[in-house]
């Protein structure tokens, strides 16, 4: 399947002004061979053929065993790099990808060798840096933005934004000023559940540009169904805040209908807030896990945020 027309990454930026809509996937395992790895790839395809995405997001797993001392709810299995599944199995897709790197897996000359050989007019990139600052890692993201700076055309590069983080320290703002002047174009959001987390951090951003003469950077905000109690376990350890009403209803009701509820809201809300402050900005869905349920959920939630959109 093709993308319905296709757009650059230039363009898929320039859209951000009205709202693009993206759709998240996690490359299959390591182990995966080349035969399932297509059929992998086709399935996702086939699925998003009912709806109209403007672009994708590839993403890159880590172990993050540094994160927290609580055990992962689902135990870690590598998983394929996501430019090599993009380059060797996403064919049929046309449209632009964002592509993340987990830095710390990857040499400093890893690196520079994919920024060279990226398609630059399809291809964009979100650099992720350690999960805790004792993580063992073979490039940090300060030397991964120089690196990236040091080339004449490397994809165009984003950030990663966290409401809870700002939520904590009311300094995530100003966090996404200095990633903006190390070369960030746009920023993609950790899962938001929490709607006022997420509307102050906005907030302190859009405004914190402006006063500083700025253009604010569009912001790419991350949306996924919830179907179970196991999922909602790996969304806390992931750091996602979930609202205790919330993740009352989803542990003692039906998990998938209260949380696809909440996100359908939530996408409202922040369509209208971002359209508001005049915040170029993005939607992106996705499923936190392989089960089909989830998947085919979040395909419904694609569906409807598209027609919120317009």
């Amino acid at each position: 399947m093709a993308s319905p027309e296709t757009v650059t990454a230039a363009e898929l930026m320039d859209r951000t002004r009205d709202g693009v809509l993206l759709f998240g996937l996690t490359p299959p395992r390591q182990t995966t061979t080349p035969e399932q790895a297509d059929a992998v790839a086709a399935a996702a395809l086939t699925r998003l053929r009912s709806v109209q995405v403007d672009g994708l997001i590839l993403y890159d797993v880590d172990a993050e065993a540094d994160r927290t001392e609580a055990p992962r709810p689902f135990p870690f299995m590598p998983m394929m790099d996501p430019a090599h599944f993009l380059d060797g199995h996403l064919a049929d897709w046309a449209g632009p990808v964002i592509v993340y790197r987990a830095v710390g897996k990857y040499t400093g000359d890893q690196l520079d060798r994919w920024w060279s050989q990226a398609d630059r007019d399809r291809v964009l990139t979100v650099l992720v840096g350690a999960a805790s600052r004792h993580q063992v890692v073979r490039t940090s993201l300060p030397e991964a933005y120089r690196r990236h700076a040091g080339f004449s055309l490397p994809p165009r590069m984003g950030g990663v934004v966290i409401a809870e983080r700002h939520a904590a320290s009311g300094t995530e703002h100003a966090r996404m000023l200095r990633k903006q002047d190390a070369g960030c174009e746009f920023f993609v959001s950790q899962v938001c559940y929490d709607l006022d987390h997420t509307r102050n951090m906005l907030s302190d951003y859009t405004h914190g540009c402006r006063d500083q003469g700025l253009d604010p950077k569009p912001v790419v905000l991350t949306l996924a169904p919830c179907g179970s109690v196991k999922t909602l376990e790996f969304m806390t350890w992931l750091g996602i805040e979930v609202p205790r009403w919330l993740q009352a209803e989803i542990t003692r009701g039906d998990p998938l209908a209260a949380s696809y509820e909440q996100c359908l809201l939530n996408a409202r809300a922040l369509i209208a807030y971002c359209r508001r402050l005049g915040l170029p900005f993005g939607i992106n869905v996705e499923s936190l896990t392989n089960r089909k349920l989830e998947i085919d959920t979040s395909i419904d939630l694609v569906r409807e945020i598209r027609d919120l959109l317009g």
